[in-house]
């Protein structure tokens, strides 16, 4: 999985890392942005990004993945696609920002391919403040199922993960800001 990583990192570095000021969905200012979806929608990043996932996910007891649009829709692709192909099918759930409105008016795509109380993997790209993972834990309990393994691409490392852990969760990422500039380097 090293190898993988080290690809990894040099295409997050080449396509998702932006140094500048910015604004993050949390509002906070930022000295550089990550925009994962860049490497996401790329044919070797999303592979890359997927098999590393569920590379995190064996042994777990996820019955499937799950992730909030739009960051997360590449991801939960990925690994749905590689683990059927890997023999071992986990199917993936898209969770709305806000309800669909309309049609069956809800937050959650994919349905169907759960069994109810089905423990889903919530993933994400980038986690700055968690406050994405909670609305989307909160989503997916509501509607019955349980939320086991958190992972990220990048965990931006301000207090995302302390205020998941507040609420239960335990994130795991491929990367911290820190460890992924490492990687780039090295």
């Amino acid at each position: 999985m090293d190898g993988l990583k080290a690809k990894l990192a040099r295409h997050l570095m080449n396509l998702s890392y932006v140094q500048g000021e910015v604004t993050l969905t949390s509002g906070r200012k930022s000295d550089y942005y990550f925009d994962c979806k860049q490497t996401a929608l790329h044919p070797e990043g999303g592979y890359l990004i997927g098999a590393l996932f569920l590379s995190m996910l064996q042994g777990s007891d996820a019955h499937g993945v799950a992730g909030m649009t739009l960051g997360a829709d590449p991801l939960v692709a990925a690994v749905s696609v590689l683990s059927h192909l890997g023999g071992c099918p986990l199917p993936a759930m898209i969770i709305r920002k806000q309800s669909k409105g309309h049609g069956t008016d809800q937050y959650l795509e994919g349905l169907k391919n759960f069994q109810p109380g089905a423990t889903v993997a919530l993933l994400e790209d980038v986690v700055t403040t968690g406050g994405t993972l909670v609305t989307s834990a909160e989503r997916l309990r509501a509607a019955g199922f349980k939320v086991g393994d958190v992972l990220c691409v990048l965990d931006r490392e301000e207090g995302g993960r302390e205020r998941l852990a507040e609420v239960g969760l335990t994130l795991s990422s491929i990367f911290t800001r820190n460890e992924l500039l490492a990687a780039a380097r090295g």
